[in-house]
């Protein structure tokens, strides 16, 4: 039987899949009745297109699986807890449960900023676990940032 954990992997997969092409490395998958129907990794610095998140990317490719819009009994893993864009599509797209892993103090809208996914003021609300394979998710964020930096401070150090 397939678990949180199980499925997190796989969107960890997606992140790697990122960070192999100098993206952020953030992954997310959609799974619906056991299955995964959708996997998407961020695609931002590749496509120069701001909407290009994983959790966006793989709603649009679940929609088209389901050939509906409506994602009513689906559950999305990703591996950084959803920005403001990604919750507003969560909630758009029905979305009724909601899986991350690190959270995103400076730009999470699923209970850290603030909790757009529980916001009673909306139609749809969805279920939210957070914190699961909280520090495989977070890890691969913090090197890929540190060899960012380290990156541009060589690049700054030679010229």
């Amino acid at each position: 039987m397939a678990t949180d954990e199980n499925y997190m992997k796989l969107a960890l997969e997606e992140a790697k899949k990122a960070e192999r092409i100098g993206e952020v490395p953030i992954g997310a998958i959609v799974v619906k009745e056991g299955e995964v129907i959708a996997r998407a990794h961020n695609l931002r610095e590749t496509v120069q297109q701001p909407t290009a998140h994983a959790e966006h990317i793989a709603i649009e490719k679940a929609a088209e699986a389901v050939g509906s819009w409506r994602l009513e009994d689906c559950t999305l893993y990703v591996t950084l807890e959803p920005c403001v864009m990604c919750s507003g599509a969560i909630v758009m797209s029905r979305i009724p449960r909601v899986v991350y892993g690190a959270s995103d103090p400076k730009g999470g809208c699923s209970g850290s900023l603030m909790d757009l996914l529980q916001e009673p003021r909306f139609n749809h609300r969805a279920e939210v676990v957070s914190g699961v394979l909280e520090n495989e998710c977070g890890a691969i964020l913090k090197s890929f940032f540190k060899q960012l930096r380290e990156k541009k401070k060589a690049a700054k150090n030679s010229d």
